[in-house]
């Protein structure tokens, strides 16, 4: 593409209201603008990138066996009444009714029409497997939309779903799926990790992210010092050690703590360790109140206790519910004499003459132990820590920040039960068919990529997902000999298939080469004063390579450069 007389801009200031690098500069150089909180528009130079992701995308599914199609974005709501997850995404999703009066939605995901879509085909086990896959757009009412593209309320997802008769064949078809997404995001060069992840709204048997590790991303990463374990800390188990230590229990103690709430307030009145203490807190689970038990030191795991209870919704109740409870102002809870269930972390269960609230305001319990209050459930419901045991090889644990690009979901029957989608076995007998479901974020993609290849200059694209693959800059569109062998090297690259753009605007060479940094073109080529020797300046935009080249030259090295980055 030549740059004159074309729709391109870009922006000299940072942009106030983006909040991360990718946002900021992906604004700034024109590729994106935002209409509203969490909507924004692809512009061409943003377009070209996301195509290019979705492309690879494309190619991998398609070299996985998967078929493409296209589901609607407007969806009858009975859909998710009938799979029982309306309620689940409540207000997030966007609702509206039509003429008529009957209740549509903009659809959050697609689980449920494509299991409508299977329907049609599954007779019987000859009919699977198979996997069908589309790019469409889905809309979730976030509540707070930031950085950028990473966190919005329209994006595009490709879903894909795969259909098998038993969960041997889901673990098939699911393999290749997770094959196909490490392609694609090595082909994107991201860095990413893998981990283990809760099933959230989706249910089913197993989830599994792809995050790109970056400091902005709003997911922690659980990983090991030691091996190769992963997981989001939502689901990553924490390991208890048995105390073994004879301790004499001592019999409670009640002491006066006026003024002292919080953990860090009784810590210092008492002068003790936060690790002597028991924390209790008051949640609502399904709107009824527990007393959950971690200790002093630790922070609550809500999809643990989720689990656990087999909940739709747990929160922290609110000051009355607590007062109710307990007896006593807001920071006095404990389980002793507490007029609901308690739940009990693994760690408390090992601890002895520990501090807790003694359900009356400004006072708390010395000495407590297990004999002292009577516990529903004790499981395994706090976050792991920074240093804590790793579960797999007893290593130890380092947190890092990620950016979720994609899923895959082992969904098993959960659908195709409440969908009715089954197929007739060997034996003619009714089976429900096992599904898979896997999703990418293009515009996440587009994101991720942004923010790990940037720098105080801009953007730093690899040349898989890059808007152009070489930037020629043309020094001065009055000198004929420059614009002749610019002209050329352009032709000659189109016909060589390089993705090339020349810059032959009217602007300043300083103007061009703040531009072409900020839009991130990986490799430019500057004709200028030398044109006349048939020489060009060469530059990678990582700073790797600053040269001078013989025009003639400039194809071949081009082409072997680009290739080899997309080979490896």
């Amino acid at each position: 593409m030549k740059l004159k007389n074309t729709f391109f801009y870009t922006l000299r200031e940072n942009v106030k209201d983006e909040d991360s690098n990718s946002g900021n500069f992906l604004v700034r150089s024109g590729m994106i603008k935002k209409t509203s909180a969490g909507v924004y528009m692809y512009l061409p130079m943003g377009l070209k990138v996301f195509n290019k992701i979705q492309e690879i995308v494309r190619e991998e599914m398609n070299d996985a066996g998967a078929q493409e199609v296209s589901m609607p974005a407007l969806i009858s709501e009975d859909v998710y009444v009938a799979s029982g997850r309306r309620a689940n995404f409540g207000s997030s999703m966007f609702s509206l009714k039509d003429r008529f009066n009957k209740p549509f939605v903009l659809g959050p995901t697609h689980e449920e029409l494509f299991a409508m879509a299977a329907q049609m085909k599954i007779r019987s086990y000859k009919d699977m497997p198979f996997n069908i896959y589309q790019f469409q757009t889905k809309f979730r009412d976030e509540p707070r939309p930031r950085f950028g593209l990473i966190r919005v309320r329209e994006f595009v997802m490709k879903d894909a779903y795969t259909f098998d008769t038993n969960l041997d064949g889901l673990n098939v078809s699911y393999q290749k799926m997770f094959d196909a997404y490490k392609k694609s995001f090595d082909r994107m060069k991201l860095e990413y990790k893998i981990v283990r992840a809760d099933t959230g709204v989706m249910g089913g048997l197993l989830s599994e992210e792809f995050q790109a590790v970056t400091p902005i991303g709003e997911d922690t990463l659980v990983l090991c010092d030691s091996c190769d374990y992963a997981s989001n800390i939502e689901v990553s188990e924490c390991i208890t050690k048995e105390n073994t230590e004879a301790v004499e229990l001592l019999e409670k103690e009640l002491v006066e703590t006026p003024h002292a709430r919080t953990i860090e307030e009784v810590t210092d009145f008492l002068n003790e360790p936060a690790v002597k203490f028991v924390k209790t807190l008051i949640y609502s689970i399904d709107g009824k109140p527990y007393a959950v038990m971690v200790r002093g030191d630790r922070d609550v795991n809500e999809v643990k206790i989720q689990k656990l209870m087999g909940a739709n919704e747990v929160m922290l109740a609110d000051a009355e519910t607590v007062v109710t409870v307990t007896g006593a102002a807001v920071g006095f809870a404990g389980p002793v004499d507490i007029k609901c269930p308690v739940l009990m972390d693994n760690e408390v269960a090992q601890m002895t003459n520990f501090i807790i609230g003694a359900n009356q305001t400004g006072y708390h319990y010395k000495n407590v132990n297990l004999k002292d209050f009577t516990v529903f459930k004790t499981a395994d419901i706090r976050n792991i820590q920074e240093g804590d045991i790793c579960p797999k090889c007893g290593g130890r644990i380092h947190f890092a920040k990620g950016i979720e690009v994609g899923n895959t979901f082992k969904l098993g029957t959960k659908y195709s039960d409440a969908l009715n989608l089954k197929y007739l076995d060997q034996t003619n007998q009714l089976q429900p068919v096992w599904m898979g479901s896997y999703g990418i974020g293009i515009g996440r993609c587009m994101a991720a990529v942004a923010e790990q290849y940037c720098d105080e200059n801009g953007l730093k694209w690899p040349v898989s997902v890059a808007p152009y693959e070489v930037a020629i800059v043309l020094i001065s569109g009055k000198d004929e000999v420059q614009t002749a062998l610019s002209e050329k090297l352009y032709a000659d690259m189109k016909k060589a298939g390089i993705d090339v753009l020349l810059d032959d605007r009217d602007e300043r060479p300083g103007v061009k080469f703040k531009d072409m940094d900020l839009i991130g073109v990986p490799y430019r080529l500057t004709v200028g004063k030398k044109a006349a020797e048939n020489m060009v300046e060469f530059k990678s935009r990582d700073g790797q390579i600053s040269m001078d080249l013989n025009a003639d030259d400039a194809v071949a090295t081009l082409l072997d450069l680009i290739n080899k980055e997309k080979a490896h």
